[in-house]
């Protein structure tokens, strides 16, 4: 994988962070702080179980209908 290819995986990754801080929290400064620590937030919504059950998915289709 080269740089640009593993750039873009990071840039979409970030912006699942955003979508699932924006689904849980509706704050402008959470969301903010969450992009900047991204891995880290995904990582603790997988572990508490907000990701489980199909959610990791529904999300992103959330703001498409």
């Amino acid at each position: 994988m080269n740089t640009r290819d593993s750039s873009i995986a990071y840039f979409l990754l970030g912006l699942y962070a955003i979508m699932v801080s924006w689904h849980y929290n509706h704050s402008i400064l959470l969301l903010i702080i969450h992009y900047i620590f991204w891995p880290i937030y995904l990582i603790y919504e997988l572990l508490i179980g907000h990701l489980s059950h199909g959610l990791w998915k529904d999300i992103p289709l959330s703001y498409f209908k």
